[in-house]
Parts: C-alpha cells; structure tokens; sequence
C-alpha cells in the first residue's frame, strides 16, 4: 500500500510524492507577462511540496484551438525557452512539472464564442469528421456556429507532427512529463469518440492518432514520458447512442500502455462541454457578479443569450451533482490491467479519501479547483500537523465547497480564483494559523 508522501515513477522520471496538482485554466496567454503569470500560478503548489505540478491546456499551434480565452500556445520554440523559468522554480522545490497539449478542435471558441468569431470571420474549427446531426441542429439556435474543416489523412499526420514538435520545445525547456489532453471534448477526445468520428481512413480507430502522436514525440523529445488522460462518456445523456463506454475506456488504456505510454488519467464525462467535468452546485453568484456581465454577452452573443446559458447552467448542475472521487471505479479497472501509474482526479477533496484510493484504486491523485482557494494546499494535505506519525490528519480536507463560481467567468477570460466568500474566509483563517507553511 502506497502512501500520499512515498515516491512513485512516471517513466524514467521519480515524483517524489503522490499529490498532484491537475490541469487547470492558468489564462497566460502569450504576452509579455505570460511567463510571470505561469511562475505565480503554479509556483505556490510546488512550493507547498506536490510531487507533480500539471500546466494546463496548451495549444500546439498558432492560430485557433483554444476552448477558453487566455490559453497558452507552444507552437513557438522562442517562447517556449523562456518557460525554462518556470520549469526552474518547479525544480528548485523539488517538484516536477508536466505540460498538458491540446488543440480544442469542434470545441474551439470558433465555435462557442460570439465575439471571437466576429473578431476572427476567417477562421474554422478542425474536425475529425463532419459535425455531428445532433450539435449541427444546435446550432440552428445561434448559441454554436460550425465552419468545420475535416483533417484529411496527410493533415492528421501534420497535426500529429505538431504535437511533437511543440513537446520538443517543451521537453528542452525543462519539463518533465508531456500529458496529452486527451479528455474534456477536445480533438484528441474527438478522435477517440464514436459520437464525433465517423471517417473512412485508418484513423476511424482514433486510438491510432495516439499512436502516431506517441511516435512523434519519441521521434523528436527522446524518452520524455508520455500520459494522457483517456476518456469515458458514462455522463452523456441516453440519446446518444454512440458513445465510449466505461469498458471501451478500458480497452483504450490497456492499448496505449502497451504501446508505450508511460501513464493514463481515465475519466469519465460526456460528449458534450457541460457540468459533467467538474460537478458540483450551480455558480449562481458567478453569474450573478456584474463585472462579468458584459464579457458573458459578448460570449453568448448577447445577455439574453447568456441567461440562456445560466439556465442550462443550472439544469446541467441538476443533472451532475458534486460526486466524491468520481473517477475512482475507472481507475480501479484501468489499474488492475496495467503496469503504468494510474492517475485519479475529480471530487478528490480530503487526506483519508486519497490514503484509501491509493490503497485499491490508483498510484497518484490530483486535484484541481481546490487550488484557487487554496495555491499551497499541499502543505496542509502532506505536513505533519495531524498525527503522531509526523503525516497530516486523516481528517484534513480541502476548503472548496465544489459551488463552480471559480470556472464560469473564465469564459469570459477572467482568471481562474476562488470567489465565494466562505471559502475564502475559511482559507484566509488557515493562513494566519500557518498551515500552508
């Protein structure tokens, strides 16, 4: 039985302990300030001793393919060298750091964003295939527009390529671990998923474009580790026929292990971008909150629109409330089958629930939201303020209340923090206590 604080390995890489700090939107960018913003978001949590450090959603290209506004791109290897900066303050700790690749294709906010799409007319999402009949219906209501051009075979190969290019830069820059994101509806999970991928190519099986990015990678950044997260769509709603189940998942790790990735994150979600990756109530102050007001019409494509938006906000809460570990049962099918670290995250929340997963159900686990309440959570859940033993209390817990009004005005472009004022009381308390010392 592995505990929270014992080292365990990602390919040829030694974590040194088993808390992680999960993707999240870091909202950087590219600007001047890109690199500083990145060392102050994620700095904290290394510094507070997490063994793995996990930078967000990153685009592999230059133009387009991001699912939020503020995600970094790593298409260029002149930005890239400066986020050696960052990759030394990881390791100055003593941490390690991982960078999540993605290209947000159908997801992107060519698709979602009113304003983005007026700003940039010219600019289409990338497909696996034609847009499903289901979301090109949606899209009669004006909340979506798809302009869709669909990857010919020699463009996937591009596309793939492109991904190796960018975990070179990312790998000479000093980080340790390339983590595909391969979950969320992004083009990755799009390929995986029979609701989106209807080709006619060798890459109808979408566990091939893996592969091919897999071979990419090692072709260009040596013997980097590889992991991506896998997806399950266990949350998509009973219409939808055609969708990756919790046994296909499965299927998918054990491939991808024996093809030589060096971990999986298997999660579940749907088939579409709603509550069902993060969980939890309904961010009614968010929505609430007038300093977002205009950025939420200018997305939606007016405020009408936008209350729209909060309401199915608020049935879609309904639909996935907040589920402790919900990923749990899937990493403990995924883990029984392979011998590669299985990594857990989603409504992970308190030290006694991360013991037992470690104990039957995964190697490592992650947590996400709790950092914008908290930067340095990892000293409360890893030092000794608890028990003889010298590790924290069993019964130590997170301060997130799971209420999402960290996550909806991202959408406007606003930074990922806590905004609920007992959570933030809560946090502030502990501080002055020294427990994130």
């Amino acid at each position: 039985m592995a505990r929270l604080d014992s080292p365990f390995r990602i390919g040829d890489v030694t974590v040194p302990n088993r808390l992680y700090r999960a993707p999240l939107l870091e909202c950087a960018g590219n600007g001047p300030d890109a690199v500083d913003r990145l060392v102050a978001e994620l700095e904290p949590a290394a510094a507070a001793g997490a063994g793995l450090v996990c930078q967000g959603a990153t685009i592999v290209r230059g133009e387009g393919g991001c699912a939020a506004p503020g995600m970094t791109r790593v298409h260029d290897r002149r930005f890239v060298s400066e986020l050696s900066t960052l990759t030394e303050a990881i390791h100055d700790h003593g941490g390690r750091i991982a960078v999540q690749l993605e290209h947000g294709g159908l997801r992107s906010m060519e698709t979602w964003h009113a304003g983005y799409r007026e700003a940039n007319p010219d600019l289409r999402q990338l497909a696996v295939s034609r847009p499903p009949r289901l979301l090109r219906a949606m899209a009669a209501t004006g909340f979506l527009d798809y302009d869709a051009h669909v990857l010919s075979t020699d463009e996937v190969y591009e596309l793939a390529a492109d991904f190796g290019r960018s975990a070179k830069y990312c790998a000479d820059a000093g980080y340790d671990v390339i983590h595909l994101a391969g979950a969320n509806m992004g083009l990755i999970h799009q390929f995986l998923s029979p609701f989106y991928n209807r080709r006619d190519d060798e890459f109808v099986d979408g566990v091939r474009f893996l592969e091919v990015v897999h071979d990419e990678i090692r072709s260009r950044a040596g013997d980097v580790p590889v992991m991506t997260k896998v997806p399950a769509e266990t949350a998509a709603p009973p219409v939808i026929r055609r969708r990756l189940s919790a046994h296909d998942a499965v299927g998918i790790c054990t491939r991808l292990v024996e093809y030589g990735y060096d971990a999986v994150v298997p999660v579940n979600g749907s088939v579409f971008w709603d509550a069902s990756i993060v969980k939890g109530r309904y961010p009614a102050r968010a929505w609430r909150d007038d300093r977002y007001r205009e950025g939420y019409a200018e997305a939606f494509g007016g405020r009408l629109r936008a209350r729209l938006v909060a309401l199915g906000n608020w049935v879609e809460s309904k639909c996935y409330a907040f589920d402790p570990a919900w990923n749990a049962d899937l990493c403990r099918r995924v883990r029984r089958l392979v011998d590669v670290p299985v990594l857990c995250e989603g409504g992970i929340r308190g030290r006694g629930e991360m013991e037992r997963l470690l104990a039957a159900d995964c190697d490592a686990v992650g947590l996400g939201r709790p950092f914008y309440a908290e930067p340095r959570l990892p000293a409360r859940l890893l030092s000794g303020d608890g028990d003889d033993s010298g590790g924290a209390s069993e019964d130590a817990r997170v301060v997130c209340e799971n209420c999402n009004n960290c996550a909806v005005p991202q959408a406007t472009g606003a930074d990922g923090v806590c905004r609920t004022p007992a959570v933030l009381s809560e946090a502030g308390r502990l501080r002055k206590e020294g427990a994130y010392e």
